[in-house]
């Protein structure tokens, strides 16, 4: 469609996305808590199942595993990098997978490494679990998280690396350094350039101006990617026989509507989901879970709840709203209910 010059055209298909993803809001409501307890053949692949479905598999072959994990890489954005990988890669196999909701950093790409819902993981591991108001960084025990997933899959024999690439230094010496990834059965590799572009989009004019929309958000991705120490490195690993994985926790969304909600001073501040005690909202607009544990998300309080936002909504508190909906705008979010949060990528390639 980006291709196209009718703008017509673009404004159907931008319509018959917007009413697809009120009716994904509207099954999302409907099914996602029965997803949560029961699982079985109807529910879908969902962030705590990825390691076991998608990565166990490949170790059992004896070759290096590659686990990358792109943060906030929506699905078009994965399209138009795929082209920049098709030179040292085969794609083996395109498939998604269900994030969690929240579609936050904190609960995806936890649940992702521990192989458990959240409600679990601050069952079993209380200290390190941090909750939604808590100062000190929320994905600091991915590592052993994964290790606890390994004893639990009776896999301890896995030996595995583990990499943050948080800075422009980190993701350099990772490419200097790639083909030491390939010492191991497994290297995970958490990379966090695309959430850093999408938060930054929202402070930042310049950035604003460089991703206004969808096409230039993914013009912008592809950009950074092929000329990223990220890419540099990949090619060098597909230099020997390896496998890669590649997948994401959550994707993002443009919001366009605000919404008021009301909370207390502990209330969580994201755009798009809130958690919190005493929330005052219109039932009508979000989706509301008044007893967290029904979809494994843990209670910050015995009266929390959480309530998430759909389509292009965005949750504003009355005080200054015009101030805040104008700030927040037309930036890209996440933590919400849509098809591009959810609905997100994880793809096999094998070097050629």
């Amino acid at each position: 469609m980006e291709k196209s010059e009718s703008a017509e055209m673009m404004e159907v298909h931008l319509a018959q996305k917007k009413e697809a993803n009120n009716a994904f809001f509207k099954f999302i409501s409907k099914n996602y808590s029965s997803w949560v307890q029961v699982g079985g053949m109807d529910a879908p692949l969902l962030s705590n199942g990825v390691f076991k479905a998608k990565v166990l598999p490949l170790l059992e072959k004896k070759e290096p595993v590659v686990w990358v994990i792109l943060d906030n890489l929506r699905f078009d954005q994965w399209k138009v990098i795929e082209p920049l990988l098709n030179e040292s890669f085969r794609l083996v196999e395109e498939d998604c997978f269900y994030s969690i909701l929240p579609t936050a950093t904190h609960y995806c790409r936890n649940a992702l490494f521990a192989g458990e819902m959240p409600a679990e993981i601050e069952k079993k591991y209380p200290e390190k679990w941090m909750k939604d108001d808590a100062e000190e960084g929320k994905n600091t025990y991915e590592e052993f998280f994964f290790g606890e997933q390994l004893k639990r899959l009776r896999k301890e024999e896995v030996g595995f690396s583990y990499h943050k690439i948080v800075t422009h230094a980190d993701a350099v010496k990772l490419a200097e350094h790639a083909l030491g990834l390939l010492n191991h059965d497994l290297s995970i590799v958490v990379y966090n350039f695309v959430d850093m572009m999408s938060h930054a989009r929202t402070e930042l004019d310049v950035l604003k101006e460089l991703a206004s929309d969808e096409v230039a958000y993914r013009s912008l991705t592809r950009s950074w990617f092929l000329h990223s120490p990220l890419l540099t490195a990949l090619k060098k690993i597909a230099e020997r026989k390896c496998a890669v994985v590649l997948c994401t926790d959550h994707g993002s969304i443009q919001v366009k509507s605000p919404i008021k909600v009301v909370g207390d001073k502990q209330t969580t501040n994201n755009l798009r989901y809130k958690n919190g005690r005493n929330l005052d909202y219109d039932a009508r607009e979000l989706y509301a879970c008044r007893d967290p544990h029904l979809v494994g998300l843990p209670k910050s309080t015995v009266n929390s709840s959480y309530v998430f936002a759909g389509g292009q909504d965005f949750l504003c508190y009355p005080n200054n709203f015009n101030h805040y909906a104008s700030l927040f705008k037309n930036t890209f979010q996440h933590g919400g209910i849509s098809m591009e949060e959810m609905i997100v990528p994880v793809v096999r390639l094998e070097s050629r």
